[in-house]
Order: structure tokens, then C-alpha cells, then sequence
């Protein structure tokens, strides 16, 4: 007799039985229930048996085993202790599957990724990520510049439409200009609360990331670019003009800033959100400069 998928409710509410496990708002669990979604997302992804896995928060398996079906190997981290013995037991099938038991925010996530796998090996993270930690784990990931190709999450829908969104839009922020500055954002799926148990109380998307070869702009110090990013958009409401006097007052006097705006043709009388990611690099280079 086959076995039947963890990805099923009747399946999930067997294994949560089984192992009389309660669920941690703290840590945002949020099983998925649908393996249609889950092979989705696989396809989506990129996966098949040249490939190798990161996953983070593997919760009961659901994700993992269809993983572990399509890729070479994977590798999850998972930092909730009760679901050890849990995760051993459900994918007890599957030898290629190896869980570690870390905060992926504290891991040495390079380290962990050469002694897993073969350097030549195209390596690509997907995950049901927990929606509180969801933009830390990313932008971690993605500031260490780790060899990975894509990065395919499922996210809070909101903060998928963020990093995705285009100038003049009101999803697009800081964080959009952050991820896309790695990687080039697309939203593949919506998917409904109905899929999860417990049902979360947001939206949800698939959100695809592939890493860029390099970034789409130059700048003279990344930190400082993402610094003034964020200024600009301190108070969506203001004029470019009067964020960066607010973030500059300790620096830069309201002429200096005027004149800086003028060196790079950008009207301090539009908003953060009006700039795309050439202006953002061309400001954040006068003022570093200047």
C-alpha cells in the first residue's frame, strides 16, 4: 500500500496526533496541506535530480518530502526542537534528506552548504518561511551573497507584492529596492488561507528570487546606499527633499542637499517612491561622494 503524502489534512492531523504536538504561535507554524501547490512549486522552482535543496522551517516533512522526491538532496534547517524526532520519523524514507537543527538567522549557512554539497552542484532555497522572521531570514541570505541560484518562498501575499513591486506603486518601498538590488522578483502563485493548517490569518504568495549575476547598479558602499534608501522613504508622505534634511541634519545643510539633488537631475520635490533603483544608486553616490 502507497503512502499516503504528509501534505494531506488527514495525514497532518495524524502525524500532530501521533506526537500530540501543539502548534507555536511564536515561531509562525503554518503547515501546508496541498501537494498540488507544493509540486507547484518545485516546478516553478527549478527543481530536479541535479539539484540541491536548502529549506528552512521544514515543520512535519510536507515541503521537505516533495524535495526530496524531485532534488538530488536537501538540507533544512529547523529550529524547533519537537519536530526533530517528528521530521525522523516522516521522512524516514528519504536518505537524502538531512536536517539541521539551527536558527537559520544564526547559521553559517555557507559553511553548512559546502560540507552538504558539491561545489559544482546548482544549489536553491525553497521554503514555507515563518511570516514573523520572513524579510531578516531573506536579507540575510541574500547579503551574504551565498551560491545559490533562486531563493522560492512562500511569504506573507503583502510582502510578496513588496519586493516584486514596481516604482509609483503603493507596495514599493526600501525593501523592494533591497531585494531587487540581488535578485529579480516575481510572484508566481497566490495562495488561499484554506491550504494551511492552522489557517494563518494574512494572505499568502509564492515569491521566485534569481540572483542576479551582478547588480543592476553601481554603488560606492552598499550599506550607505541601503541607509539612504530607507531615508527616503522615512516618511512616504514628505518630499524627497525633506527626508534626506531629516536624515542629513546632523551632516548637510538644506543648500548642501539642494545642490546635490541638482547634480544628479532629481527634482526634490517628488517622493521616494517615484525614484527607480538607477536614481536611488546615482543619489546615494553624490551624497556619499559629496
Amino acid at each position: 500500500m502507497l503512502k499516503k503524502h504528509i501534505a494531506t489534512p488527514s495525514r497532518t492531523k495524524e502525524i500532530l496526533n501521533q506526537y500530540t504536538f501543539s502548534f507555536k504561535k511564536s515561531l509562525g507554524q503554518n503547515f501546508l496541506v496541498d501537494v498540488n501547490i507544493l509540486e507547484n512549486i518545485i516546478k516553478h522552482a527549478g527543481i530536479d535530480k541535479s539539484t540541491g535543496v536548502i529549506e528552512v522551517g521544514p515543520g512535519i516533512g510536507a515541503l521537505t518530502e516533495q524535495l526530496a522526491i524531485h532534488a538530488d538532496k536537501v538540507v533544512a534547517f529547523e529550529i524547533d526542537q519537537r519536530l526533530l524526532p517528528i521530521l525522523q520519523d516522516t521522512l524516514q524514507d528519504y536518505d537524502n534528506v538531512e536536517i539541521i537543527h539551527q536558527d537559520i538567522l544564526e547559521s553559517d549557512v555557507r559553511e553548512v552548504m559546502s560540507a552538504h554539497f558539491d561545489p559544482k552542484q546548482p544549489i536553491h532555497l525553497v521554503a514555507n518561511l515563518p511570516y514573523y522572521i520572513t524579510t531578516p531570514i531573506l536579507m540575510k541570505l541574500l547579503r551574504e551573497k551565498l551560491p545559490v541560484s533562486t531563493l522560492t518562498v512562500m511569504i506573507q501575499k503583502e510582502v510578496a507584492d513588496r519586493m516584486a513591486a514596481k516604482p509609483n506603486t503603493k507596495s514599493y518601498g526600501s525593501l523592494t529596492v533591497a531585494v531587487q538590488y540581488y535578485t529579480h522578483a516575481e510572484v508566481i502563485m497566490n495562495v488561499p488561507k484554506s491550504v494551511f493548517m492552522p489557517q494563518p490569518n494574512v494572505d499568502s504568495s509564492v515569491l521566485k528570487l534569481t540572483i542576479r549575476d551582478e547588480s543592476p547598479v553601481h554603488v560606492e558602499d552598499e550599506a550607505y546606499f541601503f541607509n539612504l534608501v530607507q531615508a527616503c522613504f522615512g516618511q512616504r508622505r514628505k518630499t524627497l527633499r525633506n527626508n534626506l534634511i531629516r536624515y542629513f541634519k546632523e551632516t548637510h545643510d538644506k543648500e548642501t542637499i539642494t545642490e546635490l539633488l541638482d547634480t544628479v537631475n532629481i527634482d526634490g520635490s517628488r517622493r521616494g517612491e517615484s525614484l527607480n533603483i538607477e536614481e536611488f544608486a546615482s543619489l546615494a553616490n553624490a551624497f556619499y561622494d559629496g
